[in-house]
């Protein structure tokens, strides 16, 4: 069970949460676990949360396209790591598909070939063999489409062995 912060009344708990809201973009499960972690009865929480989507405070998909746009342009996450990660949020599906449908591919591809390429080279030893695997797990567990890692990762290791 998560601690307990200070409990507050429902009426501390959103104004604080409003406050919240109006600085930074927040999804239901996250207004939930802070509701939770303030003490609030499940009764009392839901009627918060009602209140807070209401009053567009909280808006899903406001937030799935918030998390989006940050994941790729700052993390440089993949598609398929973004989807799961709002998944696990809970955020509805049709607002994560809407989100990403704004993802540029191409742009996504450039960003993996950067990192890949940066991988690379903080790679030492081994074959081209061994290489070009630890790079495909790396581009994978940012997210990105086998196909795309897999086209990336030849690309790169075509290059290092006209390099040699």
């Amino acid at each position: 069970m998560p601690e307990v912060e200070k409990e507050k009344t429902p009426r501390q708990a959103l104004a604080s949460l409003m406050r919240l809201c109006s600085r930074s973009e927040k999804c239901i499960s996250d207004a939930r676990r802070l509701l939770r972690r303030w003490g609030i009865s499940d009764a009392d929480a839901e009627a918060v949360v009602r209140k807070l989507v209401s009053e567009r405070f909280i808006d899903e998909n406001r937030y799935a396209a918030s998390y989006v746009r940050d994941k790729v342009n700052l993390s440089g996450w993949g598609v398929h790591k973004i989807r799961a990660a709002l998944a696990a949020k809970g955020v509805a599906k049709d607002a994560v598909e809407r989100a990403l449908s704004a993802v540029d591919k191409d742009g996504g591809r450039c960003r993996l070939l950067v990192r890949m390429e940066r991988k690379m080279k903080s790679i030492s030893g081994g074959t081209v063999y061994e290489k070009r695997t630890k790079i495909i797990r790396y581009g994978l567990s940012l997210g990105f489409d086998y196909e795309d890692v897999l086209g990336v990762a030849d690309k790169i290791c075509r290059d290092e062995q006209d390099e040699d």
